[in-house]
């Protein structure tokens, strides 16, 4: 078993859905992973106020896809949010706005905030963002599960929060 630490961003507008993005580090360009996830804003917002939050995607594989292949290659997932189904979650490439939103964000590290929607040229809305160290802990390269775990430093942010990939066999 292995464990590293990442920088783990999740982020949208408070009149849209989520998006959970993976980066080596606060500054780095190119994010890991990019999954639009199948929950509100305002849905994910109301959840983690209980301060415990548990996500879990399940990969959705087909015929052609191995369980050899990287774990994050798997294209939709089936999500769950304190162990209810909520949909699918959906890997996507960054788009422009995606970009210059976490670009914006490269100099916090640790934190919660509000970024006005005029700065990513989304003028009527405002895009909600949470962004920490996760331990990121997986068996070996070749695991069929890997998860996320929010690192609190001094409890700061006050949440309890794990995201696990896992593909079924």
């Amino acid at each position: 078993m292995t464990s590293t630490t990442i920088t783990g961003t999740i982020f949208g507008y408070r009149k849209g859905k989520v998006s959970f993005c993976i980066q080596s580090n606060s500054n780095s360009a190119n994010p890991i992973l990019l999954l639009e996830l199948a929950i509100p804003t305002s849905v994910l917002a109301k959840e983690m106020r209980g301060g415990t939050l548990r996500i879990a995607l399940e990969s959705v594989t087909s015929g052609s896809c191995s369980n050899n292949s990287n774990l994050f290659s798997t294209p939709l997932w089936i999500m769950y949010c304190n162990g209810r189904k909520v949909g699918y979650a959906v890997k996507r490439r960054p788009s422009r706005s995606d970009l210059e939103a976490l670009n914006l964000m490269r100099c916090v590290s640790v934190g919660t905030g509000v970024i006005n929607g005029k700065e990513i040229r989304q003028e009527d809305d405002q895009l909600m963002y949470l962004r920490a160290n996760f331990q990121r802990v997986r068996r070996s390269s070749k695991s069929n599960c890997e998860s996320f775990h929010l690192i609190d430093p001094e409890g700061s942010i006050g949440q309890e929060l794990s995201i696990f990939f896992f593909r079924s066999r």
